[in-house]
């Protein structure tokens, strides 16, 4: 019986999800996915950041990298910087464009999941956050 739940919590939770990507692409105003939107938010914390150190930090191939770079870049959202002392050192930053549009993610996404969580009274969200917290804490469990 518990296998066949979890089959079933596997799909509710593939069905919330798609969902709310499909919510987000609607409301976002830029021609992004998640990963993208990831290395915004990398840049915009850390500053710039050579490609190699983004693709290592975020879990990414260098190829994807690349094509993840050259599509922020072509949409103004990031930029190349060249090392003046060394021009093979090329380091990816986050423009003031890029700094809207991963303002906007946020928001958007806050809101996505302000609408999801908005079906679940006070108890409820309290289970909710409760069991989320115990399964981050498996997670990292597993992960020492």
């Amino acid at each position: 019986m518990k296998q066949t739940n979890i089959f079933k919590l596997i799909h509710m939770i593939e069905q919330v999800n798609n969902a709310n990507i499909i919510r987000f692409t609607k409301a976002f105003p830029y021609p992004l996915g998640i990963s993208p939107i990831l290395v915004l938010n990398e840049l915009h914390v850390k500053g710039p950041q050579k490609q190699a150190e983004l693709a290592e930090t975020i879990g990414y191939t260098k190829g994807a990298m690349t094509s993840i770079a050259e599509k922020l870049v072509k949409l103004g959202l990031a930029e190349r910087l060249y090392d003046p002392s060394d021009r093979r050192t090329i380091r990816l930053e986050i423009t003031d464009e890029g700094k809207e549009a991963l303002s906007k993610a946020q928001s958007i996404g806050k809101e996505v999941f302000v609408q999801l969580f908005d079906v679940l009274d006070d108890s409820e969200i309290a289970q909710y956050l409760q069991i989320q917290e115990k399964l981050v804490q498996g997670i990292q469990d597993k992960n020492d």
